[in-house]
C-alpha cells in the first residue's frame, strides 16, 4: 500500500502524553505543529494529570482529548483511544499515526518523511529502528533475544493492517502491561516482527543500515549522525538524562553533547526548548554528565569584559593570619568591580580596611556576627544588596584543622580558588561564560577528592539528602532530586553565580538565629543543608549548576582522577574479569544475566574487599546486566 499525494492522505494520529506534574513543556507544543497538518484527525490521551493550561493547549488541537488514570504506560494508552474509535471507524484512515512525548523535533519539516514513506509500499512503518539484540534481558520473548523492531515513539498502520483481524486481534488481547520491561518485552520489541511473518511489509524512514554492530540504538547512541546525514526529523528527550552507566558501557560519553551542539549551531530548532522541559523535569546529575557541564577555561588568555554589567565580589574573612594570601585572589577581580568583605569584628574589620586602601576596587567591608559561618555572611551580612548586581563571585578564606591537618587542607582552599579566582584572565573567561550561557546559573569548582576527602567524592548524599529537600520545599522550591544520584552543589562553598538564579535565598529575610551555633557538626547541619541547595535552587529558575576548572588546574585534576581510577581499575581488574568469563559462559548454557551476575556475586564479590565497599559500582554492573539498552517505549521517568 502506497500514496501519491500526501494531501489525499486521511491520516490519523493519536498522540499520548505524560508528564509527571501534569504541565505541557513548548517543545510539545511545537513537535505537534509540525505534525499536525498531515493529520486529518488528531486525539490526545494524557496518563495522569494535566493541568488546565495544558489541557486548555491540547484543546486547540482536537476536542478529542482523552485524560485517564497513569496505568498500562504508552501502550494502554494507546489501546484506550483506538477502542474509542472501535475498527469499523479506524479502518477508514489511510494510516494512523501512534506517537508520544518522549521525541523532540521537527529538526526538519515531517513533510519530508511522509513524501518519502508514502512511496514505499508498505503495511506499517516508523521513524528509528532498535537492531537485533542477541540476548533477551527483559525475560519476556519467545525467541530467545530481541529482534529489530521499529520504535515505538513513532508507530505507523496502514489501512492494510489495521482492516487485519491479526492486528485487531493483537490489539484486543493486549496483556496487562505493568511496568517499562512489560512495554518493551512484551509490546515494542515483539510487534515488528510478529507481523512481518505474518507476511505485513514493513520499513523506517532512517536507514541506520551501516549502524548494525555500531550501535543498538542509533537515535540514542548515533544521534547526529541521524540528524546530520540522514536528515532524521526527531531524537529523544532521553538523550539528555540516560543513566550514564549505561552510556559509558556503550560509548566513550560524546552523544548528547554532539546531538545538544548539532542543534545549537546547525539547525533551526530552537535549542531553549530542550533546557525548557530539561531544567523542569531532569535529575541535575544527569544534565551535568550527559552535556558535559564542566568547563574548562584559560587562565593566561582572557577574554573582553561585558559593558554596564554590575560585578561583585563578596569574601568573608575569619583567619587574619590569612588575609594577605586571600586578598591576593580578590585581586584577579576586575578593576572597578565591588568587592564585600564580611568580618567578625570592629578589630578585623580596622585591620582589613587598611589593608585595602590601596586596591582598585568598590571596597565595602561589613561586621558581622560569628554564627554560621560563610553562609550567614551571604545570606545576613550581604543579602538582598546580591540582587543589586548582575554576576557575583563568593568565596571565604579557609585553614588548616585538625580534620584537614598539613597539606591536606590547604589542598582544598587552593582548588577552590585557583578555579575560581585564579587569575584576572581566569575572572574574564568565567564572565564571559555567564555571558555566552544564559541556563549558567552557579559555576563552581569540584569536590576535592584528595586525601581524606576521597571518601567524600562518593555520589552518595550522606546525610544530608532529607534535611536538603525539606529545605527546598520551604523555599517553595520544586526540582527533581534522587537520593541515588551525585548530589551537584558547590561543597567548598566557593561558587560564581547570578543572583537571579539563587533569587529565593536571597528575598528570604535571614537572621543570624537561623543558623546553628558553634560547633557545628562535620555534616548533616542547616549549613550543609543550605550548601547543597546552592545547586539546585537555580534549577526551579531555568538555570544549571556547572563545574569550572583553569585550564592549569584542570591538569592536575584529570592527573588525580585518572590515577584513582587506575589503583580502582587494578584492584578489581581480576574479579571484574571473571565476571565477564562467567557471564558469556552462563548465556552460552541458557542462563539469564540476572542469573549470571546474582552468581558472580555469590562466588567473587566476598573475595574482593575493595568492590565489596564499592557497592555502588558494583549495582551499576548489575543493572547494566539487567537492562543494557535504551528501547525507547518511553521515558521512564519524567521527573
Amino acid at each position: 500500500m502506497k500514496f501519491t499525494n500526501d494531501s489525499e492522505v486521511r491520516r490519523l494520529g493519536i498522540f499520548f502524553f505524560y508528564d509527571a506534574d501534569g504541565i505541557v513543556d513548548n517543545y510539545v507544543q511545537v513537535l505537534l505543529d509540525g505534525l499536525v497538518p498531515h493529520f486529518s484527525e488528531l486525539t490526545i490521551v494524557c496518563n495522569g494529570k494535566l493541568n488546565n493550561e495544558g489541557r486548555n493547549l491540547f484543546t486547540r488541537y482536537t476536542d478529542k482529548l482523552i485524560v485517564r488514570p497513569n496505568k498500562g504506560l504508552d501502550v494502554w494508552a494507546y489501546k484506550t483511544a483506538l477502542d474509542s474509535y472501535g475498527w469499523k471507524i479506524l479502518s477508514t484512515f489511510d494510516e494512523v499515526v501512534l506517537f508520544n512525548a518522549t521525541i523532540m523535533g521537527p529538526v526538519y519539516p515531517f513533510s519530508e518523511m511522509f513524501n518519502a514513506m508514502n512511496k514505499r509500499d508498505l503495511d506499517f512503518w516508523g521513524i528509528t529502528k532498535f537492531h537485533k539484540v542477541p540476548q533477551d534481558p527483559f525475560g519476556r520473548s519467545p525467541y530467545r533475544y530481541l529482534p529489530e523492531h521499529i520504535q515505538s515513539h513513532f508507530h505507523v498502520y496502514r489501512r492494510s493492517l489495521v482492516s487485519s483481524t491479526y492486528f485487531q486481534q493483537y490489539w484486543d488481547n493486549m496483556p496487562p502491561i505493568i511496568d517499562y520491561f512489560d512495554s518493551v518485552g512484551l509490546h515494542e520489541s515483539l510487534f515488528t516482527k510478529r507481523f512481518a511473518d505474518l507476511g505485513f511489509k514493513w520499513d523506517v524512514y532512517v536507514d541506520t543500515a551501516d549502524l548494525e554492530g555500531f550501535s543498538y540504538g542509533p537515535i540514542t547512541f548515533a544521534a547526529k549522525k541521524l540528524i546530520e546525514e540522514k536528515r532524521c526529523p526527531i531524537f529523544k528527550r532521553r538523550s539528555f538524562f540516560h543513566d550514564y552507566n549505561d552510556v559509558l558501557n556503550q560509548s566513550v560519553g560524546n552523544a548528547a553533547l554532539d546531538l545538544y551542539e548539532y542543534l545549537r549551531d546547525h539547525t533551526t530548532y530552537d535549542t531553549e526548548l530542550i533546557w525548557q522541559n530539561a531544567l523542569r523535569t531532569m535529575n541535575m546529575a544527569d544534565l551535568v554528565k550527559n552535556l558535559h557541564l564542566d568547563f574548562v577555561l584559560p587562565s593566561t588568555i582572557g577574554s573582553p569584559l561585558p559593558e554596564k554589567k554590575r560585578i561583585a565580589l563578596i569574601l568573608h574573612l575569619y583567619y587574619m593570619d590569612l588575609l594577605d594570601k586571600t586578598l591576593s585572589y580578590a585581586r584577579s577581580m576586575p578593576e572597578g568591580s565591588d568587592i564585600i568583605l564580611t568580618v567578625g569584628s570592629e578589630e578585623n574589620a580596622e585591620i582589613v580596611k587598611q589593608r585595602c586602601k590601596e586596591m582598585p576596587y568598590n571596597v565595602d567591608v561589613r561586621v558581622i556576627q560569628n554564627r554560621g559561618r560563610d553562609v550567614s555572611a551571604l545570606l545576613v551580612g550581604v543579602g538582598k544588596d546580591c540582587l543589586n548586581y548582575d554576576y557575583v563571585c563568593f568565596a571565604h578564606d579557609k585553614k588548616v584543622t585538625q580534620l584537614t591537618p598539613y597539606s591536606i587542607g590547604d589542598g582544598f582552599a587552593y582548588k577552590c580558588f585557583e578555579n575560581i579566582l585564579g587569575s584576572k584572565e581566569l575572572v574574564s573567561n568565567i564572565i564571559h561564560l555567564l555571558e555566552t550561557e544564559p541556563h549558567a546559573g552557579v559555576l563552581t569548582p569540584t569536590p576535592p577528592n584528595h586525601a581524606d576527602y576521597f571518601g567524600n567524592y562518593s555520589s552518595k548524599w550522606g546525610p544530608n539528602y532529607d534535611g536538603t529537600k525539606q529545605f527546598l520545599e520551604e523555599l517553595n522550591v520544586d526540582v527533581p532530586l534522587d537520593p541515588n544520584k551525585t548530589p551537584i552543589a558547590p561543597l567548598g562553598t566557593m561558587f560564581w553565580f547570578r543572583p537571579a538564579a539563587l533569587k529565593q535565598l536571597f528575598e528570604h529575610d535571614w537572621r543570624y538565629e537561623d543558623f546553628p551555633p558553634e560547633p557545628n557538626r562535620i555534616d548533616g547541619s542547616k549549613l550543609h543543608f543550605i550548601e547543597r541547595a546552592y545547586g539546585y535552587i537555580p534549577q526551579a529558575n531555568g538555570f544549571y549548576t556547572g563545574f569550572i576548572y583553569s585550564d592549569h588546574y584542570a591538569r592536575i585534576e584529570l592527573t588525580n582522577l585518572s590515577h584513582d581510577l587506575q589503583t580502582l581499575s587494578d584492584s578489581a581488574y581480576p574479579y571484574l574479569r571473571a565476571t565477564l568469563l562467567e557471564t558469556c559462559h552462563s548465556v552460552q548454557t541458557g542462563k539469564s544475566l540476572r542469573g549470571a551476575f546474582l552468581l558472580w556475586t555469590k562466588n567473587k564479590l566476598v573475595k574482593c574487599p575493595i568492590l565489596y565497599h564499592l557497592g555502588a559500582n558494583i549495582m551499576n554492573i548489575y543493572r547494566h546486566l539487567k537492562h543494557p539498552h535504551d528501547y525507547g517505549t518511553f521515558d521512564r521517568t519524567s521527573k
